[in-house]
């Protein structure tokens, strides 16, 4: 059989590919020591899969409500509700065989903090890769209706006083985020930090999971949130409170979640993942389409995926963002890409950021080979190889791990050479 390939995703059609020696290839691609199955297509036809209701799961979903797992013979699949990154943890380290997840939709982080044991019983290193990252951009930074007197948006300072009046009348400033260390504990902690505000020192951060950052806020059980969506939209649209800014605004391209599997199942099905992979990445191609949009938000709102109306998924879905104190913002360009912009390549150079800012927040020692780090856990070489097979062509592809130096709303520079030099750069940190 010889492989059909096609030309650029966008300007071109994604072919359908079944062929056996299509597999085969990726999975030697992706395993040069050796681990590839004589099995000609994929070695099981199942996995299980977690993800938390959040519109950033949607490849998961899509994959799975379109056909696209089928189509690539992981019939199988179980795309299973987590109640919280705690539990997607737990089920994560259980693993399929016991009754637990083999992957999921995850923070980015997350991988890393269990391959070191960081947030594992008894400290347990969980090995853990990153295959491929599921969207960029979209999270939200929200607040309670409380402060919308204080013009507070991008710039977090003017919540100083506030902050200050509540805590000098015995009052408690609770921020919310998802999980400690994750990416909206990252987002509001540099939010915060960048105005001034030490997310150590004057706020009590909590944890609460996505689905419940509303009904808390609602009872006045915080006084901020980060979360994704639709969360932050359903906060708007129930009139509880205000975005102040999106995450977008703070990193625009940003990484978020990613595509995560416990590394003894990749090792056991490399055809399987490689199958795996390119499902997900048909379904974020066809996600990042703005006329299947409606489509989608409509899917994502069902009773067994979010239990959500579909108008709080759509609209920043398009990159309308009703900040809900007054502004209205469309065609921002803010949208979550799922595939554009090499949305779903897994670059190193994004996830040393994650691992610095963790490093900053006293969760990883100072002295972190963070390079090391990285290349055990971040696994590009799986994604290229699905890629190629998926019939994406070498020009489309990055042609580098690393996207290079980065640039933030304060204009601080993140170089993924030099990390310490960012990290010295930062006034408010954990011991300063």
């Amino acid at each position: 059989m010889t492989k059909t390939t096609t030309a650029s995703i966008g300007r071109r059609q994604v072919l359908k590919l079944g062929s056996a020696a299509a597999l085969a290839s990726a999975a030697r691609l992706a395993f040069p020591s050796g681990a590839f199955a004589a099995s000609a297509g994929p070695e099981v036809s199942g996995v299980k899969l977690g993800f938390i209701a959040l519109t950033d799961a949607a490849p998961l979903i899509i994959a799975k409500e379109k056909g696209y797992f089928d189509k690539y013979g992981m019939t199988g699949v179980e795309v299973l509700k987590q109640a919280s990154w705690g539990a997607t943890r737990d089920n994560l380290v259980l693993g399929g065989e016991a009754n637990g997840i083999d992957g999921a939709h995850i923070l980015t982080p997350m991988p890393y903090l269990m391959q070191t044991g960081k947030v594992t019983q008894n400290n347990v290193p969980v090995p853990m890769s990153i295959v491929a990252r599921l969207n960029l951009d979209s999270q939200g930074i929200s607040v309670a209706k409380d402060y919308a007197g204080t013009g507070v948006g991008l710039d977090a300072s003017r919540l100083k006083d506030a902050f200050a009046a509540k805590k000098a009348a015995g009052g408690e400033i609770k921020v919310a985020m998802t999980f400690p260390g994750g990416t909206h504990d990252l987002w509001i902690r540099y939010w915060l930090a960048a105005g001034g505000i030490d997310p150590d020192k004057d706020v009590s951060t909590i944890v609460v999971p996505p689905p419940q950052m509303v009904a808390n806020m609602k009872v006045g059980n915080m006084d901020a949130f980060c979360v994704g969506e639709p969360w932050n939209e359903q906060l708007v649209n129930q009139g509880i409170g205000f975005t102040a800014c999106t995450t977008g605004e703070l990193w625009k391209g940003h990484p978020e979640k990613a595509l995560g599997l416990r590394t003894a199942w990749i090792e056991k099905n490399p055809n399987a993942t490689c199958a795996l992979m390119m499902a997900v990445m048909e379904a974020q191609i066809w996600a990042d389409k703005m006329e299947n949009k409606e489509e989608m938000s409509a899917i994502l709102g069902k009773r067994q995926w979010f239990n959500v109306p579909p108008k709080d998924v759509a609209g920043r879905l398009k990159g309308t963002i009703n900040y809900g104190n007054g502004r209205l913002a469309e065609n921002t360009g803010l949208e979550m890409k799922f595939w554009k912009d090499h949305a779903s390549y897994p670059f190193k150079s994004h996830d040393a950021w994650f691992l610095t800012e963790n490093i900053r927040w006293g969760r990883f020692a100072a002295d972190t080979d963070v390079k090391a780090l990285v290349d055990k856990v971040n696994r590009e070489d799986i994604w290229r190889a699905a890629a190629a097979d998926l019939g994406i062509a070498k020009a489309d592809m990055p042609a580098s791990p690393s996207r290079g130096r980065e640039t933030f709303f304060d204009g601080k520079v993140f170089d993924p050479d030099n990390p310490k030099a960012y990290l010295d750069s930062l006034a408010i940190k954990a011991g300063a």
